[in-house]
């Protein structure tokens, strides 16, 4: 991909020991950019950082909690203050059963992580690119958000969230020179299924059998591509599957007749 002159020179990123997490810390670096690397386990993130020779800072915590959050932001050293692009990434699914069947604890799981979480950062982040009148957000959301499936229920809804409030940020954020970018990938093989299914590597990977799925590093390339336009140039959303993937007819149930 060519670089169109624009680089992101401080770039946080949550969920960054995930798969779209190292994807998207790697490009950026090889960009150039200095980094704020968030995530849950410090050993992973110091790990990764190892790979780099950019500037790079840490931030070890859980972003459902949100004083670790505001603790961890406000005490930014000086060279990393300045976020340029904030790459909401942090993000799961947990579970597949039918909804009556679905945990509970699952479910506000999910909703604190994928929402409340994500909504917290932004906030806390967006006043300093109001104020110097640049910057970008980029919501990892998902094509969940606008094609629901059984055993989706709260997980898509999520997501659906998640790109609604992108698209509302872009309407309040007009005129600021403050972008936002939903980014909306379909089957992606990382090592998302095997926490949705809390470890069941089997059945994590019937998910990708016989099919050839996107890349975190195809979602980079999106990720990349949308940060780097220049600043009078807002990706909106993009909305990406792999080849083999598309979207499917609604379910409809029929209850044979007797005697059939």
């Amino acid at each position: 991909m060519s670089n169109p002159g624009y680089t992101p020179e401080t770039v946080l990123i949550t969920g960054a020991t995930g798969g779209f997490g190292r994807a998207f810390a790697r490009r950026f670096a090889a960009l150039g950019s200095r980094l704020i690397l968030a995530g849950r386990d410090l050993n992973k993130l110091k790990a990764l950082a190892e790979e780099f020779k950019v500037p790079t800072h840490l931030l070890a915590f859980d972003v459902r909690d949100r004083a670790a959050v505001e603790s961890a932001l406000r005490d930014l050293p000086p060279d990393f203050a300045a976020i340029d692009l904030l790459v909401n990434n942090a993000g799961l699914a947990l579970g597949a059963d039918p909804a009556y069947r679905a945990s509970i604890d699952d479910w506000e799981v999910m909703v604190d992580t994928n929402d409340k979480a994500l909504v917290v950062m932004t906030g806390l982040v967006l006043p300093g690119m109001v104020e110097r009148g640049r910057g970008h957000i980029i919501n990892i959301s998902s094509i969940a958000g606008s094609y629901p499936y059984p055993g989706g229920h709260v997980y898509c809804a999520s997501k659906a969230f998640v790109t609604q409030f992108s698209l509302s940020l872009r309407a309040d954020l007009t005129g600021t020179g403050v972008r936002v970018t939903s980014i909306e990938p379909g089957m992606v093989e990382t090592d998302f299924s095997l926490v949705r299914f809390k470890g069941d590597a089997a059945k994590a990977a019937k998910v990708y059998a016989d099919t050839t799925p996107l890349t975190a590093e195809d979602v980079a390339e999106s990720v990349v591509w949308a940060a780097t336009l220049p600043p009078h140039f807002n990706i909106n959303r993009i909305e990406l599957m792999p080849t083999v993937q598309g979207p499917g007819g609604l379910t409809v149930h029929r209850t044979p007749k007797a005697g059939a």
